[in-house]
């Protein structure tokens, strides 16, 4: 099976050995998103800002993948402080409707380029 391979100048550039999404068949994987503005490559300030940066451009890599927010079916919350999770799924709840995908949420003790957050995920096209 061939894989195609995703890009956009809707998210931020690839910051380093790694592509935005990979397609194989109907399946795309998307990398994590921090929150880049894809204009600047400058990180947004605050964890609100970030988040929905985040999920900004991850929802540009899924339309430029031929999907949308809606196929994703497995996403990946990465955050260097559990305590901004209520803000994530009050974010999530704008981007995100039911049936929701499936998702883990990771406190880690840090991100590149000091982000606050980070969201991957597996979205599958039909």
């Amino acid at each position: 099976m061939s894989k195609t391979i995703i890009s956009t100048a809707g998210a931020p550039a690839a910051i380093g050995t790694y592509s935005q999404a990979v397609r194989v068949g109907d399946t795309v994987y998307l990398s994590g998103q921090i929150g880049l503005d894809p204009a600047s490559m400058q990180m947004v300030e605050g964890i609100d800002a970030q988040i929905v940066r985040v999920f900004e451009n991850l929802k540009a890599v899924a339309e430029a993948s031929g999907g949308s927010l809606a196929d994703i079916v497995k996403l990946n919350v990465f955050l260097t402080d559990l305590g901004h999770f209520a803000r994530v799924n009050e974010t999530m709840a704008a981007y995100f409707s039911e049936p929701f995908p499936a998702r883990a949420a990771v406190g880690v003790a840090t991100l590149p380029r000091g982000a606050l957050v980070e969201a991957d995920g597996i979205m599958v096209l039909t």
